[in-house]
C-alpha cells in the first residue's frame, strides 16, 4: 500500500509541474524570481555594424568605451567577424555585455546608430 501512495504522490507532483509549465508557456505571468534574471536591452534607434564601424561609432553602444572599442577594432583587423557572436572573442566582452548589446549589433549593412544608446559612455 505504501508503494501505491508513493506512486500517486509522484504522479500528482509531476502533473502539477506540467500544469505549471503549461501555464507559463500559455502566457501566465512568470514568477518574480524569473523576471529578475532577464536583462532588458536598452532602447536604441539603429544598429552598429561591428565589421565596419569606427571606434567612435562603437562607443555609441552602452558599456563600450575607448578601450573596448579599440579592442574590437584590433580584433577585427586580425580576424574578421563572420557572425555577431564572434564579438564574444574580444577581451573584455562577456556574455552579459553581449546580451545587452545583441539587438544593436549587425555584421551586414551600414551602421545606423547615430546617437548614444541609453547608458552609453560618452567622451568629454
Amino acid at each position: 500500500m505504501h508503494a501505491i501512495h508513493t506512486i500517486r504522490r509522484s504522479l500528482t507532483l509531476a502533473l502539477g509541474a506540467l500544469a505549471l509549465s503549461g501555464a507559463l508557456l500559455a502566457g501566465a505571468p512568470e514568477p518574480a524570481s524569473a523576471q529578475a534574471d532577464t536583462v532588458e536591452a536598452p532602447a536604441a534607434d539603429g544598429v552598429v555594424n561591428i565589421q565596419t564601424a569606427t571606434a567612435e561609432q562603437l562607443q555609441l553602444l552602452p558599456g563600450i568605451g575607448p578601450s573596448k572599442a579599440a579592442a574590437i577594432v584590433a580584433h577585427r583587423e586580425r580576424r574578421a567577424f563572420r557572425r555577431v557572436e564572434d564579438l564574444l572573442r574580444v577581451r573584455g566582452i562577456g556574455r552579459a555585455t553581449f546580451r545587452r548589446l545583441r539587438s544593436m549589433l549587425t555584421i551586414d549593412g551600414p551602421t545606423t546608430l547615430a546617437a548614444p544608446a541609453r547608458g552609453a559612455r560618452t567622451q568629454e
